[in-house]
């Protein structure tokens, strides 16, 4: 009974240590170093982008392209059918209030 006791109480350590890793590996997860009003500006940015490039180049790969801000920073991915195309989604892309630099990682179809 003392034995099955002691393992009782070893079984209910280890779980309470599980559980304070699991609430640690969660609460640092949620760490930002980018401000509230920053990740604001940042889909600002994103709706911006995407509305422009629709508007201006009206590729009709807009559906294949994916825009990302973060600090301004904003990441073109996906594909487009010319080099022609990659390009005006970047000068367009640069024209938008609030983006600092553009990472155009769009790839040519064929290339």
């Amino acid at each position: 009974m003392v034995k099955r006791v002691r393992n009782l109480a070893g079984v209910a350590a280890i779980v309470g240590m599980a559980a304070m890793m699991i609430v640690a590996a969660t609460v640092s997860g949620c760490k930002t170093t980018t401000s509230a009003g920053r990740q604001v500006d940042d889909a600002t940015i994103k709706t911006s982008v995407k509305a422009k490039l629709a508007a201006d180049v009206k590729l009709s790969t807009l559906t294949n392209i994916e825009v990302n801000s973060t600090n301004g920073i904003v990441t073109l991915a996906g594909q487009v059918d010319t080099a022609d195309q990659k390009r005006m989604a970047a000068d367009v892309t640069r024209s938008v209030d609030g983006v600092v630099r553009v990472n155009n990682e769009l790839q040519v179809k064929g290339m």
